[in-house]
């Protein structure tokens, strides 16, 4: 916590104003009550002056709204790096997700490969993309990452027009990647409340939403169509699924995957380039924004916080963890960037792994 006297006069005044209103709230509701049960008539009060208070309450509330939102979430906080672990003078970053355990899975089109790594930033595992073809073995570039119900790693071949899923259990022994179904430009991929498969189709501009039965093959089809360029997919807690669109907006959709809105238009923001997303479980959504190199938090009530404003050189691909951490891949830094946008709800810490990186300022 910050001690300096700066920080301690800001939260006292606030502290101050937040018991002014309360205290003028309270009197004013104590005072008027008995004569609003009681009196016959309204005195002088209009419609002119009942709609000013609603107007002015309802942007005091909006405004708290964003106070709280201020104190709860912190800006370009620097937790750690993760190197790529190709090395570096490698290249090549790609898709990269986190699993509720914490375990981190990139994509490296250098190798390629899919790297499993641990809380702490090591590699634990690394999966080869290679497909089985006859007696030879071919690689494939994976586009983007995530784990199916079961806690397969799927990935999207944008060269091959497919998702592939790798098999622990094949008749191989280093396991062997599946292919399922065919898509005409696979780039983003995610998995819904259900367990269902999401891929956004770049060139077709559409979302495939399909379940994997236990032979791998596709089940329950489903297309959402209209959409412009979508790279990034990921899902909500609510059963909801959010798409970035290439130099344009981001989609919210419903568990019916209908539209609901765009983030644009719900909260007056423009984009420059949205990339890689997410949402907390909170409801939270976080865009990484690669034209303007910064990451901005939707909340599910206010107005958009900039969570990371500084120290990104060319952002793509994003992902949240459950204890209040985001993963910012930084092709142009060739790392992981790892924040801390979140502070505790306690007064305990939450372990989060060591560091000696310093936040920007």
């Amino acid at each position: 916590m910050d001690h300096s006297l700066e920080t301690s006069k800001r939260k006292e005044k606030l502290l101050q104003t937040m018991h002014k209103l309360q205290v003028k709230s309270g009197s004013a509701l104590q005072q008027t009550s008995p004569l609003l049960n009681c009196h016959t008539g309204m005195g002088m009060v209009t419609v002119q002056h009942m709609n000013h208070l609603s107007q002015t309450v309802s942007q005091v509330c909006r405004d708290l709204k964003n106070i709280e939102n201020l104190v709860r979430f912190r800006q370009n906080w620097l937790k750690y790096k993760i190197a790529n672990p190709e090395g570096d003078h490698s290249d090549g970053l790609s898709g990269i997700h986190c699993g509720l355990d914490g375990t981190t899975y990139i994509v490296s089109v250098s190798s390629p490969r899919v790297h499993v790594l641990n809380r702490s930033g090591q590699v634990v595992r690394s999966l080869h993309c290679v497909q089985n073809q006859g007696r030879r073995k071919e690689p494939f570039l994976p586009e983007d990452v995530t784990l199916t119900r079961t806690g397969l790693v799927a990935v999207t071949d944008i060269v091959g027009g497919t998702v592939r899923i790798f098999n622990p259990h094949s008749r191989f022994s280093e396991g062997e990647w599946i292919e399922i179904g065919k898509i005409n430009c696979p780039k983003g991929i995610g998995v819904d409340r259900s367990g269902k498969l999401l891929v956004t189709d770049y060139t077709g501009g559409s979302v495939h939403i399909f379940a994997v039965d236990h032979t791998f093959r596709q089940q329950h089809i489903q297309t959402i169509a209209g959409l412009r360029g979508p790279r990034y997919i990921s899902s909500m807690y609510d059963g909801g699924i959010i798409v970035s669109e290439e130099c344009g907006d981001v989609k919210v959709y419903g568990s019916n995957l209908k539209l609901m809105y765009s983030l644009s238009n719900k909260y007056c923001h423009q984009f420059g380039n949205p990339a890689g997303l997410c949402a907390d479980k909170e409801g939270n959504i976080m865009v990484v924004d690669e034209q303007k190199r910064n990451v901005i938090l939707f909340p599910k009530f206010g107005s958009p916080v900039c969570i990371v404003s500084v120290g990104l050189k060319k952002p793509t691909s994003l992902a949240c963890s459950s204890y209040g951490l985001v993963f910012v891949m930084d092709t142009g830094d060739n790392c992981i960037k790892v924040f801390k946008y979140r502070v505790n709800t306690g007064c305990g810490s939450t372990k989060t792994g060591q560091s000696n990186h310093k936040p920007y300022t």
